[in-house]
């Protein structure tokens, strides 16, 4: 059971906050809609933990859908992005362990299938074979916030700032 940490649940607050506002920045494609939400999605993860961290993904993300007028997604989107946090901190839960970046990174790819699959299933349910026609824009919206992520990953680490967060 995650113990109640009045820094963990501000900063659950904050990332909730840059989850929505990076997820309500969108770059328009031909096929949809790409946003660094996913950035924040997987810092989450990495930085929160389970608990604090699905729930501020979650929160964060449901929250731009409700705003952009998405109404229909916003469930669907709280647990998608809920669990894709928890993939990240499954793999990467130990700072200290060996290898920590290179299961960062599997834990983060796997988020991400993990994401395009979950609403591939959700709007072939919703829209039937035309789902598929948002595979394109859901990939390059995860290769987008897979390779930032890395990066500010690269920064958060040299800075130690990635361990005085998870303190």
């Amino acid at each position: 059971m995650t113990k109640f940490s009045l820094k963990r649940l501000v900063l659950a607050g904050l990332f909730a906050a840059l989850t929505t506002v990076a997820t309500l920045i969108s770059i328009p494609l031909p096929f949809g809609y790409a946003n660094l939400g996913d950035l924040f999605v997987i810092l989450c993860g990495v930085i929160l933990g389970p608990v604090y961290g699905s729930l501020a993904a979650g929160i964060g993300a449901a929250l731009s859908d409700l705003v952009l007028g998405y109404a229909l997604y916003a469930p669907v989107t709280f647990l998608i992005k809920g669990i894709m946090a928890v993939i990240v901190w499954l793999f990467a839960r130990d700072l200290t362990k060996k290898f920590f970046s290179l299961r960062f990174l599997i834990g983060s790819f796997l988020a991400e299938l993990f994401m395009i699959a979950g609403y591939l299933g959700f709007e072939l349910i919703v829209y039937g074979k035309g789902a598929f026609a948002s595979i394109p824009g859901n990939t390059i919206q995860a290769t987008v916030c897979f390779i930032a992520a890395i990066v500010i990953f690269i920064v958060l680490r040299k800075t130690k700032l990635l361990d005085k967060l998870k303190k």
